[in-house]
């Protein structure tokens, strides 16, 4: 790899954001926050007289948390139950503790049922009061052309807009072949990325010895899932396939780097 896809490299992967656990420490998925992100701010643009504007995914209690079942991916944040915290503008037609409840119910809806995530706590903030709905949406309309600006995907040349075939294609040795083969006839799976570990690298398979117990191997699959298919469902059931693809039935990891 070159230094300079390289860089491209580590500004994909810090643009991901956290990698959030999906369902509990048994499911063995993660989710990038900016994959989650884009789906709560859809669901909050449905909400109406509020546009939303920062918006934070972390642990609620960091005490909380619970070691896994499978290995994690790099750099992932344990299972435990998560506290969205946002700040929102709101047009001031109705009291805004009302506003306040539709926006939180959207968001912990959408987490819950689109995502999979476990979500405790929603806290929200107020921080512009505005005088029309007309405001609101011209403010939505900016977000759309920032968003459209910052997609990570241009930084990588595009690497993820590929089919199902080359998906496979780009997996080196037959054993990440099958890997590869097994997650994308998943319903739900769009395609495979390679967010972590190097440009395109969508399946990493490697021994894992713990102590007192003999090697095993270990798969993480990085994939995107459709809008319209619950990211935990779908990570479940590439465990499952990926686990049942390989003869020695390895532990797996399944890390969704985008929705959509």
């Amino acid at each position: 790899m070159t230094a300079d896809a390289w860089t491209r490299a580590v500004r994909h992967q810090l643009r991901l954001g956290r990698l959030l656990p999906l369902g509990d420490r048994r499911d063995g998925a993660w989710i990038a926050e900016r994959a989650a992100e884009g789906v709560l701010r859809g669901a909050a643009r449905q909400v109406r007289g509020v546009r939303l504007g920062a918006l934070r995914i972390a642990l609620a209690d960091p005490e909380d948390a619970h070691e896994p079942a499978v290995p994690p991916p790099p750099g992932a944040l344990p299972p435990g139950p998560l506290r969205i915290t946002a700040d929102f503008a709101a047009v001031a037609t109705e009291p805004l503790p009302a506003t306040a409840s539709r926006l939180r119910t959207a968001l912990a809806t959408a987490a819950a049922e689109r995502l999979g995530l476990i979500v405790d706590e929603v806290d929200l903030q107020v921080t512009v009061l505005l005088d029309h709905m007309d405001d609101v949406d011209a403010m939505d309309d900016v977000d759309r052309v920032d968003d459209a600006d910052r997609d990570p995907a241009a930084d990588l040349d595009h690497v993820d807009d590929i089919d199902r075939v080359d998906d496979i294609d780009r997996v080196d040795g037959d054993d990440e072949s099958l890997v590869a083969a097994a997650a994308l006839v998943v319903p739900g799976v769009a395609r495979l990325t390679g967010a972590l570990g190097g440009l395109g690298r969508a399946v990493h398979i490697e021994e894992l010895a713990g102590e007192g117990v003999l090697p095993r191997r270990h798969a993480r699959v990085e994939l995107a899932v459709r809008a319209d298919h619950r990211a935990l469902d779908v990570a479940r059931e590439v465990r499952a396939g990926v686990g049942e693809a390989l003869p020695d039935h390895p532990t797996v990891t399944v890390l969704v780097t985008k929705v959509g």
